[in-house]
């Protein structure tokens, strides 16, 4: 997942760690990597992510920083607090790099909403 900090570029957060202006941004964009998430969502998909505000809560999609891998930022699902952090696990079953292979993870920010190509807010995922 790559961070949109200007919108003629995008910059990757595992490589360059964070951009200043996102460190402390309350809102930032970032983008989809891989396919993890679908179907809800879909490599290439933008999200609008924010820092803060409520609690996050099981069945949210939350962007994280795995313990065991500090340098790889992903975008998944909370799915219950374990150990200080957040067990996170992707929508798509057959990929398994969540917290199955990697372990507790701490959350950065909350997923707002899917701002490119398909505008829409991001629901609880009451079923599981």
């Amino acid at each position: 997942m790559d961070v949109c900090n200007d919108p003629r570029k995008t910059l990757p957060l595992g490589e360059l760690g964070y951009p200043r202006e996102v460190k402390h941004t309350i809102v930032y964009a970032v983008l989809v990597r891989g396919p993890s998430m679908a179907p809800t969502l879909r490599n290439g998909d933008a999200l609008l992510v924010r820092r803060g505000g409520r609690a996050v809560r099981p069945g949210d999609v939350v962007v994280a920083r795995f313990r065991s891998r500090p340098d790889l930022l992903v975008v998944k699902r909370a799915v219950r607090e374990q150990d200080g952090g957040w067990w996170v696990r992707g929508d798509n079953g057959l990929v398994t790099d969540d917290s199955r292979a990697y372990g507790v993870a701490d959350v950065v920010g909350r997923v707002l909403l899917r701002y490119w190509p398909r505008p829409g807010f991001m629901l609880r995922n009451r079923t599981g």
